[in-house]
């Protein structure tokens, strides 16, 4: 049996003050792993699975929206896990979709699953696609694999992985089956035994150009801010949200009270982005 190695000094913690005005508890833990996923595809059901009752259930400061967080020991590790509330996508602004989206931005998990439904994994790939956007570390959990099959439906959990360039885990997360696999598949993402390849859209010449300009300006205004060309990206979609708090330095405040680390004084930036 391994024996549980220190958790870090969550005290310095880039992303502590950022977390902490999230409402996420800071305990000892190893990784910090954050399930996302489209309304009704089981999510709370393989939260339920990951963490037991090892949970802490409240709503995101601000908002009604819940927000759930629980913890698994693996191989004498620390997870810590974060429900995110079901979305469809990250780019409007209802309260769940900028909860997620901040959350996936800054909060800057080790480690996304995705929830996918695989009897409707068509319409559930749009939102991995866009948290692909985002962040390497991704598992794309298939969950609901046996209504699939007793609708007939086959899906190709391997060839998902092969194209996708992240892993894919199917799993009944309602009895627990695949949960195990699921597991050892998180940490191995976290700790790198697992190496991603994201599949991100390939965006028209002339805008892959723009955006390589964009990023390079993102990031000597607001150093060290994550996801510039994400943010770039967005700049040019019409997002005047973000783009008004580039401008106004409140992207800057962001990263800086990230840095910095002063707790008390830390405020999560709420971006309402807008197609």
């Amino acid at each position: 049996m391994n024996r549980p190695g220190p958790a870090p000094d969550c005290a310095h913690c880039p992303a502590r003050p950022e977390l902490a005005q999230m409402g996420i508890g800071w305990g000892r833990y190893d990784y910090l792993v954050a399930l996302a996923g489209n309304p009704n595809t089981g999510k709370s059901s393989l939260f339920n699975a990951l963490t037991g009752l090892k949970q802490h259930v409240g709503n995101w400061p601000g908002k009604t929206v819940t927000r759930a967080e629980g913890g698994f020991l693996y191989n004498g590790r620390r997870f810590k896990v974060v429900d995110l509330p079901g979305t469809y996508s990250l780019l409007s602004a209802s309260p769940e979709e900028e909860v997620a989206r901040n959350f996936l931005l800054f909060g800057r998990p080790d480690c996304t699953v995705v929830v996918a439904d695989a009897t409707a994994i068509e319409r559930n790939l749009n939102l991995v696609l866009q948290i692909l956007e985002i962040t390497d570390k991704v598992v794309v959990c298939v969950n609901l694999i046996d209504e699939a099959k007793r609708k007939g439906l086959e899906v190709d959990v391997r060839g998902l992985a092969r194209d996708l360039g992240v892993p894919a885990v199917a799993t009944v997360a309602r009895t627990k089956q695949g949960v195990s696999e699921l597991v050892r598949t998180i940490a191995g993402v976290v700790t790198g035994q697992i190496r991603t390849q994201p599949l991100r859209p390939a965006y028209p010449p002339e805008l892959e150009t723009a955006i390589d300009e964009l990023a390079p300006l993102v990031e000597q205004a607001v150093p060290g801010i994550p996801n510039a060309r994400w943010i770039a990206y967005r700049i040019l979609d019409g997002d005047h949200r973000i783009r008004q708090a580039l401008l106004s330095g409140e992207l800057a405040e962001l990263v800086r009270a990230q840095r910095e680390a002063p707790e008390s004084h830390s405020r999560l930036l709420a971006i309402e982005g807008r197609q």
